[in-house]
């Protein structure tokens, strides 16, 4: 029955962006301060407050926009959208309807059947953030934090492009990827820095008319964008199986609960009562802005995948892994140019570091540790001053705390121990110990060798060279 059907998706992307401050006042835009410490009377909406735009803001929005492929617009304006709801200071929202900054755009994505397809970027707008409730179920009470009241978005409104679920994450991806390339924010889902609300609509395959579609808001997680996507399209199919309607809404997604449930009847633009913003003059975008902006545009991931496959020589896989992510193939670069080998300092971030990261549930961007350090530490394993597993440990340290691996090899005694006349005693007190082993070995059990260099490993505390000890093994027994 499912597969009778084929489902239309368009998804509003809101992205929240990089700036220091908000887009008409000077408060802060830091992430998690203290409720209602980010404030001013223009982020609050108090009256006779003259909003100013911040222009770092508008710059942002005209990169994102060239990066993909958008037209310009050379003389926009704001728009006031009126609704009232108590995280909304003012009871308006300023944002842009009538003329926004950035129109007709698209980027490619890669299908499932892998061919290239271009999902259409219908506007991208800029506008305010509203404030945040914080439910208190103890209380039972809500509160509202005004910190995020006057962050600047911008809105990135796809065409009805997408036909399922993995090729709205590709598209989210892509996005994701060309936005923080640019610095024009990190896109962290579950900060809220980067939002999608998927508006989703089911009809027949082969029919040209769009059925009606529904809004699922706020969604902050691939995962729950995907399990959205699943289960409205699922329940849409059911309805018009059973003969009943589906009614255009704005629903909420329970991730949780796996269901969605309706929130309100869809609003349109009507509904709203937009009409220009009278504080807000009009933008005008100068060729001379444009051309700066252009000119300030970096090497995207398509380009430094390519670089990188000429320059350093590292697998495929390897590359994309790397350039997923700006913030780690900065960091890979950097340690290069501070004298770390290519496929080394590869091999510790696509092992070590993403291992850690995962453990930590941490981003890229929150890596602490320096490329200096980390060329620092590859140079001790190059050398043989310390070994893998020392290298490893001192690592995890490193990426706690940012320490000096040299300073903190000397500090704590790591140094491998390449006195060879100490570790023949200890391989003959081990082969002494262990009898049973040595017999092993000799009748041509050649594993019965591993447990041998295990015990004087651990005899060493691990300083020392699991290669020496190993061919010192070989040449007692």
């Amino acid at each position: 029955m499912y597969r009778e059907y084929e489902t239309v998706i368009g998804l509003e992307v809101h992205v929240e962006l990089a700036a220091k401050t908000k887009i008409f006042c000077g408060c802060s835009t830091a992430f998690g301060a203290q409720p209602n410490t980010q404030t001013c009377p223009v982020c609050t909406g108090m009256p006779g407050t003259l909003p100013v735009l911040n222009k770092q803001v508008l710059e942002y929005a005209i990169a994102v926009g060239l990066a993909t492929n958008c037209d310009i617009t050379r003389y926009s304006k704001f728009d006031r959208k009126n609704y009232f709801y108590p995280d909304n200071p003012q009871n308006y929202q300023i944002s842009q309807l009538y003329l926004p900054i950035c129109k007709n755009g698209g980027v490619e994505i890669e299908t499932e059947e892998g061919g290239v397809k271009t999902v259409g970027i219908h506007e991208i707008h800029m506008e305010e953030d509203a404030g945040k409730l914080i439910h208190d179920e103890w209380e039972d009470c809500s509160l509202v934090d005004y910190n995020r009241s006057g962050v600047p978005l911008i809105e990135i409104v796809s065409e009805p492009d997408m036909r399922s679920a993995e090729e709205v994450i590709a598209y989210l991806e892509k996005l994701r990827l060309v936005i923080q390339y640019l610095g024009a924010s990190d896109c962290k889902l579950q900060e809220g820095s980067m939002r999608a609300d998927v508006n989703l609509s089911v009809r027949k395959k082969g029919a040209e008319e769009f059925g009606t579609r529904t809004e699922m808001k706020n969604l902050n997680s691939f995962r729950a964008i995907t399990r959205a996507i699943e289960g409205e399209r699922e329940r849409q199919i059911d309805l018009i199986e059973a003969g009943k309607s589906v009614v255009q809404e704005t629903r909420r997604w329970d991730d949780a609960k796996g269901e969605s449930y309706a929130m309100r009847s869809k609003e349109d633009a009507q509904d709203y009562r937009y009409f220009p913003d009278p504080d807000l003059p009009p933008v005008s975008v100068s060729e001379e802005m444009l051309t700066e902006i252009r000119a300030k545009q970096p090497e995207f991931r398509t380009e430094k995948m390519k670089r990188y496959k000429e320059e350093f020589d590292i697998p495929d896989y390897d590359i994309e892994i790397i350039t997923g992510d700006k913030p780690l193939a900065d960091l890979f670069e950097a340690t290069v140019a501070f004298g770390g080998q290519p496929k080394k300092v590869s091999n510790w971030l696509m092992g070590e570091t993403l291992r850690l990261m995962k453990e930590r549930e941490t981003d890229a961007s929150d890596l602490c540790f320096s490329p200096e350090n980390l060329a620092k530490l590859i140079g001790l394993t190059d050398q043989k001053v310390i070994n893998s597993s020392v290298a490893k440990e001192v690592f995890e340290v490193m990426f706690e705390k940012d320490i000096d691996p040299e300073a903190y090899v000397e500090e704590k005694g790591l140094r491998t121990v390449n006195d060879e006349g100490a570790l023949k005693k200890v391989l003959e007190e081990v082969i002494a110990a262990n009898p049973q082993s040595v017999e092993d070995y000799r009748s041509g059990k050649e594993k019965a060798i591993g447990f041998l260099v295990g015990q004087t490993m651990k005899a060493m505390k691990g300083k020392a060279d699991p290669g020496a000890v190993n061919r010192m093994l070989k040449e007692l027994l």
